[in-house]
């Protein structure tokens, strides 16, 4: 019995160990979806088909300082939620911030028909988006200011993002 308590201890042990995290392809090893020419999407790409930056992001430079603002009001708007409703405010609050730090960043960049009316690539989801923006645009110079912008447009991007890369086809598996 003894024996087989510290067989079991050793191979937990053994296996913690030799545990690895998933390791991130390199851009270059993703196979970047293929994008919607056009704004036809659910997802407007913050780069053009040219690899530059799509206007409503050059635009948009300061909408993080406005969602931020946004993101405040509703962390306010979660607290006073959170006194009358215990862990339900916090929820609703978090959603009312990102849908309030969502309509600051549209309105700073010129509104969803100006975002629709510059982009010429979109996607009909968010993880399509988030892997191609990896694959095709992450050694661009402004793309973590373009990244965090289209994560204040679709705030559904910030969860979604890493995920999506890590389970993106890789050329090696092609």
């Amino acid at each position: 019995m003894k024996t087989a308590l510290v067989l079991a201890l050793a191979l937990a042990v053994t296996g913690c160990a030799t545990y690895q995290a998933p390791q991130m392809a390199a851009p270059t090893a993703i196979l970047a979806p293929k994008p919607i020419l056009g704004n036809g999407g659910k997802y407007m790409s913050p780069y053009t088909e040219d690899g530059t930056v799509a206007v409503w992001v050059e635009k948009g430079r300061s909408a993080s300082a406005g969602s931020a603002v946004g993101g405040f009001l509703g962390a306010q708007a979660g607290q006073k939620m959170a006194e009358q409703i215990p862990f339900f405010g916090g929820i609703i609050g978090q959603a009312v911030g990102e849908k309030a730090g969502r309509a600051v960043a549209l309105q700073m960049v010129g509104g969803e028909e100006f975002i629709r009316a510059n982009s010429d690539l979109s996607f009909n989801t968010v993880q399509d988006l988030a892997v191609y923006m990896y694959a095709k645009n992450s050694a661009h110079k402004d793309f973590a200011e373009a990244l965090k912008l289209t994560q204040e447009i679709y705030p559904e991007l910030k969860t979604a993002y890493y995920p999506a890369i890590y389970a993106a086809p890789t050329i090696a598996a092609k």
